[in-house]
């Protein structure tokens, strides 16, 4: 960590160049820590808890900066060096997928212009992406359409896999049929396959979570994979999602609306472990970003091995001299140890006030001050009640619809960084988290 990095890891929110001593907590979850945040996650659904959702109509869009503007129909056109489409729906394979054409409500990256602030991007993110009892997935779903945002969805590849068929996934330095987490039931498949086609047409992303989800200490876990093993994890959560019907026997269902080869443009790894082999694989596979980091400082994102590289962040902890990761998770090992039985109810309403707190300090910092893009992940879980799901709720209500706020997926985001000039890119990255500069001058 540099002094320059150090000065402004804590300014009040609001506030544009505060200076403050900072401990930082980065024995913290940045490596051990949030591999065991991960593990204990367990199905990445819960099973009970807290779900619904529901509530207004799809709201008008914004208007205001053209950085992001959403077309009010699908592209018609392909992006630059890729054939436009000619109107033809073709089904794939086995019918599992199919070529709807380009996706909707995809917004239009623009280049900055000399002498203009930079949107303040936010990104919320879903760790496994299945639709259990909990409905969390149309919760969260529904709530990113009443609120003009666009969310990634990391889908866990055998959550489209039946427990009777589990043989079918051979996972990296494990026996056929192993996994971290449960196999989905055939009606949480109906589910997922349902939120899955909407939230593509809704203009949210499908990225990928793997499959198998095996973390540290298990010595076949992912930080122990090597490039080879991570290519067989990527074919396989690839090949679950092309070929659902044969493996379901659900003929009566429609296909998902996308070609899966074209869209997945990214992932993150379970637990956040394997980064440096699993890289030169998302690369071979064309992929523009991953989000296996274990975390970073909140900065402007830069290129590792030609993929963008989006980690989780450090954001101020509310009262307290230290940051936290920019998870779910980690309010709860702050909260209560990790425990997601035994949290004492009577501490909930004070938590929830916390984790929410916590996420618009990291928020506040960068809309104040370099305005480097925001980074939220989660999990479908109802730990300690269900608080941080809540806690992300509101946050979603409350930021994403403030002036010059664009909440964007990780593909939407890779979209506008591949359109800027790399040297501005550069200088933005040259900002402390609190810092803002003159921005008519700043950008040239």
């Amino acid at each position: 960590m540099t002094a320059a990095r150090i000065r402004r890891l804590l300014p009040a929110p609001g506030s544009k160049g505060r200076r403050r001593r900072t401990a930082v907590l980065c024995g913290l979850l940045c490596t051990g820590l949030l591999g065991t945040a991960v593990a204990v996650a367990g199905g990445h659904g819960g099973h009970g808890g807290h779900g619904g959702g529901g509530g207004a109509a799809r709201a008008v869009p914004r208007q205001g900066s053209a950085a992001l503007a959403r077309p009010v129909k699908p592209q018609q056109t392909g992006k630059s060096g890729t054939p436009a489409w000619d109107g033809k729906v073709r089904v794939i394979g086995d019918g599992s997928t199919s070529d709807t054409g380009p996706q909707p409500h995809q917004p239009t990256p623009q280049k900055l212009k000399p002498g203009e602030k930079p949107p303040q991007f936010v990104v919320f993110s879903w760790d496994g992406a299945l639709e259990n009892d909990d409905h969390l997935f149309s919760r969260f779903r529904k709530l990113a359409e009443q609120n003009d945002a666009h969310m990634t969805f990391f889908l866990s590849g055998i959550y489209l896999l039946p427990d009777g068929k589990r043989s079918l996934y051979k996972p990296p330095q494990h026996a056929p049929g192993a996994s971290a987490i449960d196999f989905p039931t055939g009606e949480h498949i109906k589910w997922t396959l349902a939120e899955l086609r909407q939230a593509w047409e809704d203009g949210d992303e499908i990225g990928t979570h793997f499959n198998g989800h095996f973390c540290a200490p298990d010595p076949g876990g992912g930080g122990n994979w090597s490039t080879a093993d991570w290519e067989s994890e990527i074919s396989q959560a690839k090949s679950f999602v092309e070929n659902w019907k044969t493996n379901t026997g659900f003929t009566d269902i429609p296909p998902l609306p996308f070609d899966y080869s074209k869209e997945l443009a990214g992932g993150r790894a379970p637990c956040l472990e394997g980064q440096k082999n699993l890289l030169p694989a998302e690369k071979a596979n064309g992929w523009r970003y991953d989000a296996s980091s274990p975390g970073d400082f909140q900065i402007w994102p830069s290129k590792q091995d030609g993929v963008w590289n989006f980690p989780l962040q450090l954001m101020p902890y509310p009262d307290k001299d230290f940051q936290v990761l920019s998870m779910d998770f980690n309010f709860l090992y702050n909260q209560s140890g990790g425990d997601v039985t035994q949290g004492d109810p009577a501490n909930y309403p004070a938590w929830e006030k916390q984790a929410r707190q916590g996420y618009l300090n990291g928020f506040e910092r960068a809309y104040n001050g370099s305005r480097a893009p925001l980074f939220i992940g989660n999990h479908f879980e109802t730990w300690n009640g269900g608080i941080y799901m809540q806690a992300v709720a509101d946050v979603v209500k409350d930021v994403c619809r403030r002036t010059g706020v664009r909440c964007v997926s990780f593909k939407e985001l890779s979209d506008w960084l591949d359109v800027q000039d790399p040297a501005v890119l550069a200088k933005l990255r040259t900002l402390d988290p609190g810092e803002s500069p003159d921005w008519s001058r700043f950008v040239k």
